[in-house]
């Protein structure tokens, strides 16, 4: 089962989806940040089979809730209200170690939203070594 990574932001929301195995994420879209939003993500997370959701938890440099975490937290509600697990994962500066790898993209909340989620991925379903070998 797949799951969908979300890089919030004011104006722009970036999403990324897991591949089936859960080991890698890719970008999938930016759409904009609009009253019909958390329609766009049901959208594709129904495409792409998904009842699981990384959003990316907002802090500022000491690691408080910054200008937009009320908004990111009310998002997360409403998702969960509809069914969806819905986890956080920290993130920081997501969009702009986006732009180093790939420079200025539209695609770059997308790209941010596939690191989130990569992050989450790594830690959660992250193989041990086998020590037999």
């Amino acid at each position: 089962m797949r799951i969908l990574g979300i890089d919030y932001g004011t104006k722009r929301v970036g999403i990324a989806v897991s591949d089936e195995a859960r080991q890698f994420a890719l970008p999938v879209s930016v759409i904009a940040n609009t009253r019909s939003l958390v329609e766009e993500i049901e959208k594709i997370a129904k495409t792409n089979e998904v009842k699981e959701i990384v959003l990316g938890e907002s802090r500022n440099y000491n690691g408080e809730p910054n200008a937009i975490f009320e908004e990111v937290d009310s998002l997360k509600h409403e998702l969960e209200r509809r069914g969806f697990l819905v986890y956080f994962e920290l993130e920081f500066m997501t969009s702009a170690q986006a732009e180093r790898f790939q420079k200025k993209s539209p695609k770059i909340d997308a790209s941010a939203a596939a690191l989130i989620l990569q992050s989450f991925l790594d830690k959660k379903f992250k193989q041990e070594p086998d020590n037999n070998e």
